[in-house]
């Protein structure tokens, strides 16, 4: 449900104080509307790569909405209730990996994520140590200091209601990352978008399509230990439910060049899901009660005061269990002169944080302008791309193809 008031409003108490780095406002995550226990079920353009959970693309004005989920399984010789019982499971490596835009496919597969199975999932520590860094050009300020990330105040759905967790099956196994959900300009108030990074649904041009893509908002809501998870109840653990992806978007560059240290595909390191409850017919942002407008103007670093980072960190010292931050006044790294300019901020979040959502205050308004992407071995930053033209191509692809499904 929509409240009436401003997108991220400045609440009295909750807020993350930014004075300290020199933004004189409160950023609040608050969700406006339901809360858990209410039953509410770069400036240069880039190719999106647009994809439907039964493989379908969206490759002009002209595409169709994807058609039947399981002939298309059936097309790649899958059958769905092979996949269903641990079929995804093969086919990693003998060239039959789903890696092209038209190949995505993500059926439902109801009680795979359990708790427990969440848990233990790992961090995609290979995508977030930026040894490509080493050879910057262009316009590199100095590597900034590092900031200790602060876990986020608990329950989760108060203070940071649009951010969650996004689980996700790889060859090395069950993997997590972070996610955002986003408003639809095409869908008022009923938004079924999240953004994450590119590497965080696709290998890069190494590897394809990764498998059972799910996102969890407000996953551990209480913030609680590794123990008293063991104990805890399927609400505290998702008090939203599983909404598994049905469509995916990234950019090409990503597909092409994108690498296990971010490579050339890291300045267009950026996906957005279109996703469906796993149980329900609520859309996302009505269930999870808000959703955050998207900022594609690429402000320069010398224009912001601050920019913050949320996340689940996974890798030590983090668990990936609870959710922290990280807000700081960003700077500019390059990979390359012929590469668009990445911003950077000082964070000691480590792997699992990856595409968690950064955020500016615009007036009174709380916006996306990036998502983590990569960062050095030793914890110290995090670098994320600038939104530009491209990323808004996905992002439109999305809420105009498949938004209102």
């Amino acid at each position: 449900m929509r409240s009436t008031r401003a997108p991220f409003a400045r609440r009295r108490g909750r807020g993350v104080a930014l004075a300290a780095t020199g933004l004189a406002a409160t950023l609040a995550l608050t969700a406006t509307a339901c809360g858990p226990s209410e039953d509410k079920a770069g400036d240069k353009p880039d190719t999106a790569a647009s994809q439907g959970a039964d493989g379908g693309s969206d490759s002009g004005p002209d595409s169709k909405l994807p058609g039947d989920i399981a002939d298309k399984l059936k097309d790649h010789g899958i059958d769905l209730d092979e996949w269903k019982n641990g079929g995804w499971k093969k086919n990693w490596e003998d060239g039959k990996w789903l890696r092209e835009a038209k190949d995505f496919v993500n059926p439902v597969i109801e009680g795979l994520w359990k708790p427990e199975r969440m848990k233990d999932a790992k961090d995609p520590n290979k995508t977030i140590a930026a040894k490509d860094a080493s050879a910057d050009q262009g316009a590199t300020d100095p590597e900034p200091r590092p900031v200790q990330a602060k876990p986020e105040k608990t329950p989760y759905h108060e203070n940071a209601a649009p951010v969650g967790k996004i689980f996700f099956d790889s060859p090395d196994g069950s993997m997590v990352c972070s996610g955002t959900v986003v408003k639809d300009p095409r869908n008022p108030g009923k938004s079924n978008l999240v953004w994450t990074a590119g590497h965080c649904v696709h290998a890069g041009k190494n590897g394809g399509w990764y498998r059972n893509i799910t996102f969890v908002p407000s996953y551990n809501d209480l913030g609680k230990s590794e123990a008293e998870l063991g104990n805890a109840t399927p609400q505290e653990v998702a008090p939203y439910g599983q909404y598994w992806a049905d469509w995916v978007s990234t950019s090409n560059e990503w597909i092409n060049e994108g690498g296990p240290t971010g490579g050339a595909g890291a300045t267009y390191d950026y996906a957005v899901l279109h996703v469906k409850p796993e149980q329900g017919g609520k859309s996302l942002e009505e269930t999870v009660g808000n959703a955050l407008d998207v900022d594609f103007s690429t402000p320069s670093t010398q224009t912001v005061s601050s920019m913050g980072a949320w996340g689940y960190p996974a890798a030590p010292p983090y668990n990936g269990l609870m959710m922290h931050k990280c807000v700081d006044k960003p700077s500019r790294l390059s990979m390359s002169p012929s590469l668009p300019t990445m911003y950077r901020i000082g964070c000691t979040m480590t792997g699992g944080s990856s595409g968690g959502g950064w955020f500016r205050v615009v007036g009174d308004k709380t916006k996306l302008v990036s998502n983590t992407s990569i960062g050095p071995a030793a914890n110290t930053w995090l670098a994320g791309p600038q939104l530009g033209k491209g990323a808004q191509q996905v992002y439109d692809m999305m809420s105009e193809k498949y938004g209102s499904q």
